[in-house]
């Protein structure tokens, strides 16, 4: 056997184990009771039978926990030697209840030859079932019916159930890539518009400076005026080109929020994230170009660092604040880019708070009444 990790991420893998383990997990708790309940006529018939239902509970629980290839193994060894017992020693017609359990879980950690594999398990349960004939030949029929026939579809039926469902996992695995890819082509976007502010800004100065310089090397031997009126001007540009440089790498740069916020929105639901935005009130232009650069770097670190299903963002009269799921114990919780932006909240007067709780993220940012004194005159929802 050869186990194969799916790519879940670790909140998609934790849902998906409580979901199983809550939907399923009971059901199969009580068939092994029931079975044991059935078959044991003493109690050394639940001695023997008991091993077999133990390992099926124990296959599945790992199953649910992504770790069945460490004990699929002895499981399933516990459990096919539980039902020659049960044929043969106890009289118990369920006892290939727990190789029917735990192969047909098995089977999916087989990359190879599953074919002959599940063929395999069939015809091991069959060929079990039909040794009771050599305790019991005065009834035939009931022998093939009960021991043979019964078990062995059963088998077949549990089996071909559990590899449809496998298909099921491998839907969401396939989801979970694709969300995972539309999230990296989110941070690429943004890193491409970055480079094309960055060349905005430098592009057309280098290009004039080279010009500049160029007319100042052919003036500086016949027009020395001239060539130093050059050079000072290149100087201001290039003063002026750091100057607009440093605002757009520390995320200073004017930014309209209405647009983050359009923005924001598109790059979480290109993502495959649930996105609602409510708009409490509107703020003054002074908070809202900060509010804009918090809202884009939160994004970024959201798209970046939690595998988010769903983000809540309200603007309100005193500031923003966007909630996102998606967060793992292992989630960096002060970030470097929101660290910086927190100096500068504070730098005006507000207060940048990153919260992280229950598996959610929350960045919050907040001015005083009196940097945020505009009227709520807008009230209204968009999302999806």
């Amino acid at each position: 056997m050869t186990g194969r990790s799916p790519r879940f991420t670790e909140s998609t893998q934790g849902r998906l184990r409580r979901l199983n383990l809550a939907t399923s997990l009971p059901p199969v708790v009580f068939a092994a009771v029931v079975l044991l309940y059935t078959d044991a006529r003493t109690w050394w018939h639940v001695v023997v039978l008991a091993p077999g239902a133990v390992a099926a509970v124990v296959a599945f629980e790992r199953w649910t926990a992504n770790d069945l290839a460490r004990v699929a193994l002895p499981c399933l060894v516990v459990a096919a030697a539980v039902w020659p017992l049960g044929v043969l020693v106890t009289g118990s017609p369920n006892a290939y209840w727990g190789v029917c359990a735990v192969g047909s879980l098995a089977l999916r950690e087989v990359r190879r030859r599953r074919k002959l594999v599940m063929a395999g398990l069939f015809t091991y349960v069959a060929a079990v079932g039909a040794a009771r004939l050599l305790v019991q030949r005065d009834d035939i029929g009931h022998v093939l019916v009960t021991y043979v026939l019964i078990p062995t579809a059963l088998t077949v039926i549990v089996t071909v159930f559990t590899v449809v469902g496998e298909r099921f996992y491998d839907l969401i695995r396939e989801l979970e890539q694709t969300r995972e890819r539309e999230a990296e082509l989110a941070v690429v976007r943004e890193r491409v518009r970055f480079a094309s502010d960055l060349h905005d800004i430098q592009g057309h100065t280098l290009h004039v400076v080279k010009l500049k310089i160029a007319l100042a090397q052919r003036l500086l031997l016949r027009d020395t005026a001239r060539a130093e009126k050059e050079l000072r001007e290149t100087y201001m540009l290039v003063s002026d080109t750091i100057a607009q440089t440093k605002e757009l790498a520390y995320a200073q740069r004017r930014l309209n929020l209405t647009a983050e916020m359009e923005n924001a929105k598109n790059l979480f639901e290109a993502a495959g994230i649930r996105v609602r935005v409510t708009r409490e009130a509107e703020v003054d232009a002074r908070a809202s170009e900060l509010l804009g650069q918090v809202l884009r770097e939160t994004t970024t670190n959201i798209l970046r660092h939690a595998q988010a299903t769903q983000v809540q963002i309200t603007l309100a009269a005193s500031g923003i604040t966007i909630v996102n799921d998606g967060v793992t114990a292992t989630t960096a919780l002060e970030l470097r880019g929101l660290a910086a932006l927190r100096q500068r909240v504070a730098g005006d007067g507000g207060e940048l708070t990153v919260e992280q709780k229950d598996g959610r993220f929350l960045t919050a940012a907040v001015f005083p009444p009196a940097r945020a004194d505009a009227a709520p005159t807008v009230s209204g929802e968009d999302g999806r």
